[in-house]
């Protein structure tokens, strides 16, 4: 054999090593993400991305980064797959884009007046992130926090976090769970449980950004709203609560009936003012019973209906206010003004300065639980 054979023969041969080197490339979800695009480390500790799926088809995908959900696949009314959720392709956008897309809210979600809380007859500094208040537990609260992660079946992912004695300027160690869990009637429940060691409080919610249309390019003004509620809490211009408690009846806060979003948006009516849009906290009047229909979301263009069951007394919604068009989501689409709906299920915001209102005190020795269920179906 001569050299030039010799060498094509090698040539050959190292092209099929190579071949067989390379690994297979990696399956997307079906909402198109790719696990790789969120493993990494943040401050010595492992995210990753967990997926969900039922007997449907349905998928939903979780990353223990702030323990956020990141996509929700469900069918539309022609069976078309949907993703109904607002997030990031890639695990370092949540993380170098100040966001609270999908994330679990703590240990207080929404407001604080002026960061101060009284815990035990002692005072307590918070880090004032909004208009002079927390919100969301600061800026780095729970939905910046790498939460420990197992997925003990297919539909099921419980993530815990331990939030150090002091942290965010919360006293106690608060060991935190939250099982998320898809089940096969295309709900996400979600059931948060919390032990303290030194009284404290607490206030878990989940901030997933909706468009049922399954296009965050269209706005959520045509969704139609029903909000189970006679009452709501109204705020200042610094969306603080005014501790009152106001009846609906009347006002553009009414929800008692299927409302598009965007009929009464914009009326000339100062609480709407106040919160460039839909920003407040609904007295729900379902007692705890979660069992009951909170509220309900419905897109007339994909017939896709969102139900929101709970145990906690209120519920916030807030209609994408403050998007404006600065952030671009999954699939590079850039996420304008009102393109969202979050229905938040809560304790009433600054419930530690306002005793008449449902208790967010924690003790040693109790406790907390909460229940959220996000249930999904087609509205004929």
């Amino acid at each position: 054999m001569n050299k030039l054979c010799w060498l094509m023969a090698i040539v050959a041969i190292v092209g099929c090593t190579n071949k067989q080197k390379q690994a297979p490339e990696e399956a997307a979800t079906l909402s198109g993400l790719k696990r790789s695009n969120f493993q990494t480390v943040v401050n010595g500790d492992s995210t990753d991305l967990y997926v969900l799926k039922n007997a449907n088809g349905v998928e939903v995908c979780v990353t223990n980064y702030g323990g956020r959900i990141v996509s929700v696949m469900v069918p539309d009314k022609d069976g078309t797959m949907q993703d109904v959720v607002l997030g990031f392709d890639s695990i370092q956008d949540y993380i170098n884009i100040p966001n609270n897309f999908g994330a679990t809210i703590g240990r207080y979600g929404n407001r604080i007046a002026h960061g101060k809380i009284t815990v035990a007859g002692v005072e307590y500094q918070l880090p004032q992130n909004n208009y002079g208040h927390t919100l969301h537990g600061g800026d780095e609260g729970f939905h910046t926090k790498v939460f420990k992660a197992a997925q003990p079946d297919s539909q099921t992912v419980v993530l815990s976090y331990l939030s150090p004695d002091g942290e965010a300027g919360f006293p106690g160690n608060l060991n935190v769970k939250v099982t998320m869990k898809l089940t096969d009637d295309n709900a996400i429940d979600i059931g948060y449980e919390a032990e303290t060691d030194k009284e404290t409080v607490v206030n878990l919610t989940n901030h997933s950004y909706f468009n049922l249309s399954g296009n965050p390019v269209n706005t959520i003004l045509d969704h139609v709203l029903t909000i189970n509620a006679d009452s709501y809490t109204p705020i200042d211009s610094t969306f603080m609560t005014t501790g009152k408690i106001e009846k609906v009846e009347g006002t553009p806060m009414d929800f008692r009936t299927p409302t598009p979003v965007g009929e009464r948006i914009d009326s000339d009516f100062e609480q709407l003012r106040f919160g460039k849009g839909y920003d407040h906290n609904w007295v729900l009047n379902t007692q705890g019973d979660v069992s009951q229909l909170a509220a309900a979301v419905y897109c007339p263009q994909t017939n896709i209906r969102l139900e929101v069951f709970t145990t906690e007394p209120g519920v916030q919604v807030y209609t994408g206010n403050f998007l404006d068009g600065t952030i671009k989501g999954k699939k590079g689409i850039i996420y304008n003004h009102r393109t969202a709906i979050c229905l938040e299920t809560q304790k009433y915001p600054d419930s530690p300065n306002k005793p008449k209102w449902p208790s967010p005190y924690l003790k040693p020795g109790e406790k907390y639980t909460s229940r959220c269920v996000y249930k999904f179906s087609i509205q004929n």
